[in-house]
């Protein structure tokens, strides 16, 4: 009776845990993103290291993510020739079209305030690099000590890619006991059908 019981409320007590809050874990952090064919695209190499041709556009934004797949997009219009209407060509550099989204108040930093998203035109050496291509527009730029963008334009102030503890709702939330208080009763449940057991027992002996 007693197995009988433990397998009852084993079973039990996984449904509702089942459907208790999880708890993921989301980086609050800027990202960097290239845009070809009216869509922006997670750029798959680091500002660092990626060297844009002349014409390109790029972009970044600030938000909080758990990863890739779903980081925030930069947000308004795009165009090439609009950011870098104001900027000739020049043979010996190129230019590169930069998208400056700093996010939304729900995403930034306790006490900071998110400034207006920006674009830009830099006009760098043909070699430069995206990151240098920001430095020419976007200064004061903050890097953390493995070389991971913190800041743009002073924006945040501090932190760098912190990671952030959010909870899931459950399916059910709000509807039922927690698990806490299942586990509970089931622990009590099943002590009180092993006395009922032993009662028994001593009555037929």
């Amino acid at each position: 009776m007693i197995r009988r019981a433990a397998v009852a409320l084993a079973a039990l007590f996984l449904t509702f845990s089942a459907g208790a809050p999880a708890h993921a874990t989301s980086y609050r952090y800027w990202s960097f993103w290239t845009y070809d064919a009216s869509h922006w695209t997670y750029a798959t190499q680091g500002p660092s290291t990626t060297r844009p041709t002349d014409g390109e556009v790029q972009g970044f934004r600030f938000a909080v993510s758990e990863d890739s797949t779903e980081a925030a997009r930069p947000r308004g219009p795009v165009s090439f020739g609009a950011i870098c209407a104001r900027t000739p060509a020049r043979g010996d550099r190129k230019r590169v079209a930069l998208v400056i989204d700093f996010g939304t108040e729900p995403d930034a930093p306790a006490g900071e305030t998110p400034p207006t998203r920006r674009t830009a035109c830099a006009r760098v050496p043909s070699d430069a690099t995206t990151a240098e291509a920001l430095a020419a527009v976007a200064k004061p730029l903050r890097y953390d000590t493995n070389a991971l963008l913190c800041a743009i334009a002073g924006y945040p102030e501090r932190g760098c890619g912190e990671p952030l503890t959010t909870a899931t709702p459950a399916s059910e939330k709000g509807t039922g006991p927690s698990v806490g208080l299942w586990a509970g009763a089931a622990a009590v449940a099943v002590l009180g059908a092993a006395a009922v057991w032993r009662t028994r027992r001593r009555r037929h002996v």
